[in-house]
């Protein structure tokens, strides 16, 4: 990772300093590009450059990744609405001078802008058409890696503000930077062509010697196939302004399938990881708890900075006192109480990896957090070696993992034949018999139906990807958001009322400071000191009405009240409107510099 930074101070010398619009020229002068890309070491700090637009905090540093997935029926950001900062965009609120929306934005743009500079020299280079065996096959895997960063950008962009300014060319070459809106699937369209491109020019990762954190031609076949399943799915249209399934949809589902299937071909390259919570305990140190190479493709974050590093485990994670040993930390993202009642009590082990139900006191003790302060537990500062005050940890971000390959595959399946194959049916086994190790009787039966099937992938989707950015956008590709919404503010209210599933829910938990081992997880699950017992019986079982000696009280079900419901500042995504807010609205910023743009949406 060192090296890539490097790269990237290199690059800023050769190319200027980058844009400050979303579509400003990156360097006006073909003849210094031309120089720059008939070196494979300058064309490699090149395509460094457009990683670079990834991470840092107006990518997945922070607000990509934390920020604009909120909310759905798994997490919320905390804290009360404001329709100028982060809480606006958790609860459907963001006003169209947000700056939480500018910045990501532009910075999308100039990851676009610096991909589509590589795309147009590399092939023009002297290298690449002329050089060593050697030359020209890193040159073919450096323009897959731009091809497929650019496909990425795009995904962001359109994911989050629908139809947009698509350009495939560098600015420079435009006659016109004015660009009107392009509809979605025209981008999506091109970018899948790339992609296709890219999965030729990008090599496997044995045969990679940039494995981990450089793509690799498992990740870009990946990526296509979430693309695809999202050009194929529903989103919100201009005209009429809808949710919207375009009517070739299956074809998408076919590349979806076919791209999957290729990947779970070549076991060899990537798997299931035997052990959950290593998953993400690899995010935050050298230190790889991931030989199946689960982790497809990730954003390497370091460098204690805001443009090059993250603050995954600081803003969101593990909530942390800051007069611990770790320093502050977590409690950026909370997840809703009813979440945590939708694993299994006993045998789901990705519960406790997710869920970070205690905090760390000022002792460095642990003890019990109220039922609407559960905070995403898959980044961790104490994972790190990182103490002090620093905000940034060096975590990285998962964008790609081996589990989504297969539950990707299971729902194309089932779409394409109206019901799952055996194969369809054994790849959503296989993710839910590692989360059920142990205790695989608990792990019920997988439908044999369409719907059914396609029921349990729901489910399956929302325990296995807690708090890594994706639920939200698969329910806008199904066009369950608005329905979830409901559902989710009828669960929290059978949970206030302690009715339906939730009749046994206790209204209080009674908790002592217990020592934080920071071990695996479930050693410190095991060895919570909550008045009762162990948490597969404290939360399951109504609770007594007088603090027990020596105990604290901790809200549980009486966390929840009418406020956490319909506060007009701290309600459950209390802004949202089905047919409009399913996307962001354009920041005023970028309406001044294109006088072609609008709203639309209705903002």
């Amino acid at each position: 990772m060192k090296k890539l930074l490097f790269s990237t101070i290199l690059l800023a010398a050769l190319v200027g300093q980058g844009c400050k619009d979303y579509l400003q020229v990156e360097d006006p002068s073909s003849q210094s590009q031309v120089a720059v890309f008939n070196s494979v070491s300058y064309a490699n700090s090149a395509v460094v450059g457009v990683y670079a637009m990834l991470i840092g905090d107006n990518a997945y540093g922070n607000r990509v990744s934390c920020l604009y997935p909120q909310s759905a029926d798994d997490f919320k950001t905390s804290g009360s609405y404001n329709c100028d900062d982060r809480r606006g965009i958790s609860v459907y609120g963001a006003c169209n001078t947000n700056s939480e929306l500018l910045n990501p934005f532009n910075q999308l743009y100039k990851g676009i802008e610096r991909a589509n500079v590589c795309i147009k020299y590399i092939p023009l280079s002297e290298p690449y058409l002329n050089g060593s065996a050697a030359d020209k096959a890193a040159m073919r895997k450096l323009l897959g890696e731009a091809l497929t960063l650019r496909a990425q950008f795009y995904h962001e962009l359109v994911r989050n503000w629908g139809d947009l300014p698509g350009h495939f060319e560098p600015a420079a070459d435009l006659s016109d930077t004015y660009l009107p809106k392009m509809d979605r699937d025209s981008i999506y369209d091109q970018v899948l062509a790339d992609l296709e491109q890219a999965a030729e020019m990008v090599p496997w990762r044995t045969e990679s010697p940039d494995q981990n954190l450089r793509l690799t031609k498992g990740a870009v076949k990946g990526l296509r196939a979430r693309i695809a399943l999202a050009r194929g799915g529903y989103s919100l249209r201009r005209e009429p302004r809808k949710m919207i399934r375009r009517d070739d949809y299956k074809k998408y589902y076919q590349i979806a399938y076919d791209e999957c299937k290729a990947i779970m071909a070549r076991r060899d390259q990537h798997t299931l990881n035997e052990n959950y919570e290593n998953i993400f305990r690899t995010l935050h140190t050298g230190n790889r708890l991931d030989a199946a190479h689960e982790l497809m493709f990730e954003v390497g974050a370091f460098g204690g900075n805001a443009s090059t590093d993250s603050k995954l485990g600081y803003y969101n994670g593990l909530k942390l006192d800051g007069n611990s040993k770790f320093g502050p930390g977590g409690g950026g993202i909370v997840a809703l109480p009813t979440y945590f009642y939708e694993f299994d009590s006993i045998g789901d082990v990705r519960r406790d990896v997710t869920l970070a139900y205690y905090e760390i006191d000022k002792d460095s003790k642990k003890i019990m957090r109220k039922a609407t302060d559960i905070c995403d537990g898959k980044f961790r500062r104490s994972w790190t070696s990182i103490t002090g005050t620093s905000q940034n940890l060096a975590i990285n971000w998962p964008i790609l993992r081996f589990a989504d390959i297969l539950l990707m595959f299971a729902e194309a399946d089932n779409e394409l034949n109206s019901a799952p194959s055996a194969e369809a049916i054994g790849a959503l086994t296989e993710v839910r018999a590692r989360a059920f190790k142990g205790n695989e009787n608990r792990m019920g039966l997988v439908p044999a139906d369409k719907e059914g099937f396609f029921k349990a992938v729901v489910q399956e989707r929302l325990l296995e990807f807690g708090g890594e950015g994706i639920r939200k956008y698969d329910l806008l590709r199904w066009n369950m958001l608005a329905a979830k919404i409901t559902e989710t503010r009828a669960k929290l209210t059978e949970f206030m009322n302690g009715t339906g599933r939730y009749a046994n829910v206790p209204v209080y938990v009674y908790t002592k400071a217990a020592d934080f081992q920071n071990g695996p997880v479930p050693g410190d699950i095991n060895t919570l000191d909550n008045f009762g017992g162990h948490a597969s019986k404290v939360f399951f079982e109504p609770s007594v009405t007088t603090t027990p000696t020596g105990y604290s009280r901790r809200d549980w079900r009486a966390a929840v009240t009418q406020d956490f419901l319909t506060h007009p500042l701290n309600g459950y995504v209390i802004q949202f409107e089905e047919n409009r807010k399913e996307l962001y609205p354009l920041h005023n910023t970028v309406l001044n510099d294109n006088y072609k743009l609008k709203q639309d949406y209705g903002y």
